[in-house]
């Protein structure tokens, strides 16, 4: 069955790459239009404008809407297209592009555009963290605890910085974790990671063996462990290879409730909130382009 295609609405940063994220759109768009479609841009002047807007031009019904950017744009997009059928197309162009290399979406953007007209609508889920969507992976300890320090820093080397000062000062944080209907159980880790896709922090497989089809979340748990450990633990995670420590422990479930003291979670890199967060899955939520 031929896709009926009616119209793009593209969806992109100003600001993302200090400005140069509008420079590297222009021959995204002439490939776009190229198509003989209607292609529209929606950029707004802060991010809540700009969900706004997408919002807006979901509700007209576009034939697709295109995230042009990162993990924290394709953050943005989902919570205008989860759950209205309107199909996301992914073109990745941020420092992280985690969703949309294990959706298998190129990198190179011209290719990637290729699929807005070209790919095939593929059915995933996506979960819910209180009243906010996310599409990959939800973090929630030291990790979390890092983005929140290099938020509040700038320059190139910003996350690195942060990561070794919360390595110093950190401790293992008491979670109560619980599993769909389950008991609560209580328990000190280093973090947990609640995934719907399988990666996070450009490249990081914390949640490898995650499917966004499949109706489950992968939660993801290290358990307390000394920080000379975690060391040695925590660079294993690029491969996946992490999983294999006695001190991880991985559920599958379609809700999972974290509360952690003093911790707050960040989602597909975005900040969410403060715990208790209970995350849902929900089956079939968001349709995306992908390779046929």
């Amino acid at each position: 069955m031929t896709r009926r295609v009616t119209g793009i609405t593209v969806l992109a940063n100003p600001a993302a790459r200090g400005g140069r994220g509008m420079r590297r759109l222009a021959p995204v768009l002439a490939r776009l239009r190229a198509t003989g479609l209607p292609v529209s841009v929606v950029s707004g002047a802060s991010p809540g404008d700009t969900l706004e807007q997408a919002r807006a031009a979901v509700r007209g019904r576009p034939s697709t809407l295109v995230a042009c950017g990162g993990d924290g744009l394709v953050h943005l997009a989902v919570q205008a297209v989860a759950g209205t059928g309107v199909p996301l197309a992914i073109i990745p162009m941020g420092t992280g592009n985690d969703i949309a290399a294990d959706l298998g979406v190129p990198r190179d953007p011209l290719r990637a555009a290729d699929l807005v007209t070209g790919g095939v609508p593929r059915v995933i889920d996506a979960a819910t963290a209180g009243d906010r969507w996310f599409a990959g992976v939800l973090a929630c300890g030291f990790d979390s605890r890092v983005n929140e320090r290099a938020n509040a820093m700038t320059g190139p080397a910003k996350y690195v910085i942060a990561a070794l000062q919360e390595l110093r000062e950190f401790q293992p944080i008491p979670f109560r974790i619980t599993v769909d209907d389950g008991p609560a159980v209580e328990v000190e880790a280093m973090m947990v990671a609640v995934g719907n896709t399988r990666s996070y922090g450009n490249g990081m497989k914390i949640c490898p063996t995650a499917r966004p089809d499949d109706g489950l979340l992968d939660v993801v748990v290290l358990k307390a462990v000394s920080k000379a450990a975690f060391l040695r633990t925590f660079p294993k995670v690029f491969l996946g290879a992490h999983t294999k420590h006695p001190a991880v422990e991985i559920h599958r479930a379609v809700s999972v409730t974290l509360e952690a003291p003093g911790v707050i979670a960040y989602a597909d890199g975005e900040r969410v909130g403060p715990t208790p967060l209970t995350c849902t899955a929900r089956a079939g939520a968001l349709t995306v382009m992908t390779r046929p």
